[in-house]
Parts: structure tokens; sequence; C-alpha cells
């Protein structure tokens, strides 16, 4: 509240309707993690792809510039987004629920899905492919922050707190499962559970829901041919190395390969047509060859100063809506990263997700930035985010307090 002095009179009221409150700039640590990772995948998305795209579509260059301009769109959204008041996803929650299912429904239209590998999970949008799953996991987080905000005290009650924000979860999930996408769905559900948890939902109720997911994702799996595949191949990839476990098998020679210091970025031998999808989900793999034991550290440390980071970030925001979001996507990227990590590494079977900032595309890289983008405008303007409910200013003797 800005104040004017008439000798020694100081006038309490305001004549300015300009704010006070002091804009602080963006979480510096944060950003630099973000633009680090973001260059390293830059690096080994061509180290990865130049003989693959040379080979397919005689241009070595051809994933390297679709990357290049993806993070730059991504850089451009993220420094956007970061100057808008976080409080405006709270309103824009329910609609872009509703805009990201009917992209979901709009992937499984034959004339307008774009099918890959088996999974049509691509939407035409003129020149560009766009996948709709990567976008719904940041709505989702939205959508989760924005209803344990209002209904908070609501939580630890089962049906009214933890039911209706089950059921869009599983509607959204019932569509990703048709492209087919599990990695997402398991993705998603983790980050949505653990918000409901640290939002106050009860042990027990989250027990009772993981014990009905069991069977769920058990029917999943054995239901679905090329997931029974998947599961067997990682069950036994030990003991056929040249079949049903050749790409772990590959990945595991790539980090053996490596040593502590790799051998030379450029100089990898798996990306020549040994390992497949070094560029994309399996680029961790890539990183360990080229950049050994070292390298791969040091993104995993990357990563581990991303969440610490958005978790302090959480801390500080001024109200639960803010520190529900920061949390949300924090766990969304610390999650994905563990996951694609515990694949590449054997510890998991193979899900499909990429690498956040790291791996080769362009929707992943689009709104992992996005969320970035939010977590930086919640670092930034503390107060922006403050609801109209939240402590007013004090007067004191002509000096204004918050």
């Amino acid at each position: 509240m800005a104040q004017h002095a008439l000798g020694t009179l100081t006038l309490p009221w305001s004549t300015s309707t300009q704010r006070t409150t002091k804009r602080v700039p963006v979480d510096p640590a944060l950003l630099a993690v973000t633009l680090i990772l973001a260059l390293v995948g830059v690096v080994m998305v061509f180290s990865a792809s130049a003989v693959v795209a040379g080979n397919r579509f005689h241009d070595p260059w051809y994933f390297l510039k679709r990357q290049l301009a993806w993070l730059g769109a991504g850089l451009l959204v993220m420094h956007l987004i970061s100057k808008i008041d976080y409080t405006i996803w709270k309103k824009l929650a329910i609609p872009m629920l509703f805009g990201t299912t009917v992209l979901l429904v709009l992937v499984l239209v034959p004339s307008l899905g774009s099918v890959a590998k088996g999974a049509r999970r691509w939407l035409h949008l003129g020149p560009i492919n766009i996948q709709p799953a990567e976008l719904t996991k940041y709505v989702v987080v939205i959508y989760i922050a924005a209803y344990l905000t209002k209904k908070q005290e609501q939580v630890a009650h089962f049906s009214r707190g933890l039911v209706p924000p089950l059921i869009v979860l599983g509607l959204l999930s019932g569509l990703v499962l048709l492209e087919p996408d599990l990695g997402t769905v398991v993705v998603m559900g983790l980050v949505v559970v653990t918000m409901l948890f640290l939002a106050g939902a009860r042990i027990k109720h989250l027990g009772l829901l993981a014990l009905c997911a069991l069977p769920a994702m058990a029917a999943l799996i054995l239901g679905s041919s090329y997931r029974r595949q998947r599961l067997m191949e990682f069950l036994r990839a030990s003991k056929d190395p040249t079949g049903s476990g050749y790409q772990i098998h590959q990945s595991f020679l790539a980090f053996g390969s490596g040593g502590p210091f790799g051998v030379g970025l450029g100089e990898g031998k798996q990306k020549l047509f040994f390992l497949p999808e070094a560029h994309t989900d399996f680029v961790l793999a890539l990183v360990g060859e080229e950049l050994g034991l070292m390298g791969t550290v040091t993104i995993v440390l990357l990563f581990g100063l991303f969440v610490i980071k958005g978790f302090q970030i959480a801390k500080r925001a001024r109200n639960p809506f803010g520190r529900h979001l920061a949390m949300g996507i924090t766990m969304l990227v610390g999650i994905q990263a563990l996951v694609n990590a515990g694949v590449v590494t054997g510890l998991l079977p193979t899900k499909g997700l990429t690498l956040p900032f790291v791996s080769y595309g362009g929707s992943s890289l689009m709104a992992n930035l996005f969320g970035v983008g939010i977590l930086l405008s919640i670092s930034r303007d503390r107060q922006g985010g403050q609801d109209s409910s939240g402590p007013r200013p004090v007067r004191k003797r002509g000096v204004v307090t918050e």
C-alpha cells in the first residue's frame, strides 16, 4: 500500500493502485539445471541419431534440427509461462481437462491419429505431430492440485475425498491405455497417489487402492500379447541376449563399455544400429557409453538437484495450490526420470518413457518445459500467488507489513 507524508503526518490510505509486492527473480538453480539437461540432451540426441538419420532420411542432422526447433519453442513457452501468475491454472483446470480429453479421443480416430510401432499416440496438426498423453500428465497434476486446494478438508474421507479425483484419473487413463501407453498411466498414477498422500489422505485408503490396482495391472499386462512379451523379456533378459533380451543386453554393453570416463563423445558403438531407440528411451545408456560412469552420475545428480529445488519451491509457496502444484510437477519429472533410469539399467520392464529434457521428442520436451515454466512462476512471484483469503496487510505507525 502506497503512503505519503505531509510534514510529520502520515496518511494511511493508498493513493496508488500499484502493488508493492517485490517480484523476485526465478530460481536460478532450477533454471540452470533445466538448461543444462536440455543442452546435454541436444548433444546426446545428435550423437545417438546422426548415423540412423543419415541412413533413414539421408540427412544426419534430421533429428538434431527438429530437437533444436522444439527446444527453442519450449524455452519460449517456459519463459512466457514463468511470467504468468500461476493461480490462473486453478481456474483453467477444468477447461484444460476437457480439452485434453478431446485430444485423447481424437488420437484414436484413424484419420487423425498416427500409428507407429503398433501404438496410436500421435495426433496430426498440420506439419507437426503431437503426443497428447505428454500434456495429459501435466493437466492431471494441475487438476489434482486445484482439487486438493478446494477439498483439502475432505481428503481423509474416502468417498468424498479420494473417489472423485480417482474417477477422473481413471477416465483419462482408460483413453491413454487405448493408444496403448501403460507407462504414462503408471507415472500418472504414482504422481497422483503421492500428491493425495502428501495432502493428508489416509494410508489405509491408499493401501486399499493399491490392492485393487494390482489385479487390474496384472490383467492389463497378461491380457496384452506385447505387454506379456515385454514382461518375459525383462524376466529372461540374461538368458536370451540375442532374442527377447536383446535391447536391454545392448544397454548393458553400452554401460559396460563406457567404464568410469566413457569412450569419448561421439565415439560410441551401440548407436550403430545395435541399441534400438538410442536417441529416445535409451539415451541414458549412450550417456553411460560415451561419457562413462561420471557422465551418468552427473545426469542423476542433476535430476536430484531438480527435485530438491522443486520441493523447496513448493515449501516456499504462499498458498496451498502453489504447494500442491509445485510438488506434483516436481514428482512428475522425478518419477519419470527414475522409471527411465530403471528401464535402461534392467531394473524395470521396458515402458516406452523418455528421459525428461534429454531424450528426443518434441511433445515430451515442450510439456516438461511448460511444467518448469509453472515452477519458475511459483518461485518468481511468491506474493502473486496469494489467495484473497490470505493474510491482509497490517499497518504499524505508517508502515505496512505483510
